[in-house]
């Protein structure tokens, strides 16, 4: 993960998680046609240098994770149905395990795309006609894409004066770095610049098999025994993607106003980073998205004994 944006790096530095710095060392690769051999170029200083994670994106979770109340994640469990009642939110949750419940709150945060929400979530009454077609037409952030890791025993690439860093017109990853962790166990990763459909024809071991034979043409025949390898098809993962995200459909914009008016508005927030008027899709847009949530719903709770005092 390489972070970006302020508020990311912001929360990172407030959990105190260690943070090292994305290799980017030696020249980079740009394989222009099938037809001629990869082309080597001197790299470029990154400034700012690009930031990573130690541990990765789970290190971040596990660490918001920490001081939350015992029994308060309640995990393999979807809400399928939110309705409205006289004092707040009624949820239907299913279980993976086929149990189903019902809890109740007085808000609700949706963390989810707001595309996955309008697709998984009944609601009672419905948004208003043009609120859950802004929800539709917003794309989720990398939801038409896929990834693909290849683990090795050491990073033989910077020996050969290489950064793992490559750029490629004939795929099928178009885009590929160095994820060596922070421990130093050697990576590359890359981006497969396949359309969804395609990749679901061709099939993960056919699609592996093509990325690990790019990457031995690219960083050389040590690249074509990785130890293991590692895909991940955000198009193919209902949790990501709707049938609306097989096509790429540009990037999302959190910056269109009210994303619950109408009769939700009181009861019901938006936290996914797609939300957020600022770096919407990415990490830091999550951040700004979940903290700009949480400051409404405390007004709203801290407003609450008031209006019953009144009363």
């Amino acid at each position: 993960m390489v972070l970006a944006g302020h508020a990311a790096g912001d929360l990172v530095a407030e959990l105190d998680l260690p943070a090292f710095g994305q290799h980017s060392e030696g020249d980079v690769v740009f394989e222009r046609m099938s037809r001629e051999a990869p082309h080597r170029f001197p790299g470029m200083r990154q400034e700012p240098q690009s930031m990573r994670l130690a541990g990765g994106t789970a290190a971040l979770i596990r660490a918001l994770m920490r001081d939350l109340p015992a029994g308060s994640l309640h995990f393999e469990a979807r809400v399928a149905r939110m309705r409205l009642t006289g004092n707040g939110v009624e949820l239907s949750v299913h279980r993976t395990d086929g149990r189903r419940e019902t809890v109740r709150a007085t808000q609700v945060i949706a963390a989810a795309p707001p595309r996955i929400l309008a697709a998984a979530v009944q609601f009672d009454p419905a948004p208003e006609p043009q609120t859950l077609r802004r929800w539709q037409d917003t794309p989720t952030w990398m939801a038409p894409h896929a990834k693909v890791f290849a683990i090795y025993d050491r990073p033989f690439w910077r020996e050969a004066g290489l950064s793992g860093t490559a750029q490629s017109m004939v795929g099928p990853l178009v885009e590929i770095h160095d994820a060596t962790t922070a421990s130093g166990r050697a990576a590359l990763f890359g981006f497969v610049g396949i359309g969804a459909q395609q990749r679901a024809r061709l099939g993960q071991d056919e699609l592996l098999a093509a990325c690990v034979e790019q990457l031995a043409r690219i960083f050389g025949p040590e690249a074509a025994h990785p130890r293991a390898t590692l895909y991940k098809d955000w198009a193919a993962d209902p949790l990501t993607a709707t049938t609306h995200d097989l096509f790429s459909a540009g990037h999302p914009d959190g910056s269109g106003g009210e994303w619950t008016p109408g009769p939700w508005q009181e009861r019901l927030t938006l936290a996914g980073s797609e939300t957020s008027p600022r770096e919407a899709g990415y990490l830091a847009g999550a951040v700004e998205a979940s903290r700009r949530a949480a400051d409404v719903v405390a007004k709203r709770l801290a407003a609450v004994p008031a209006e019953m005092s009144r009363g």
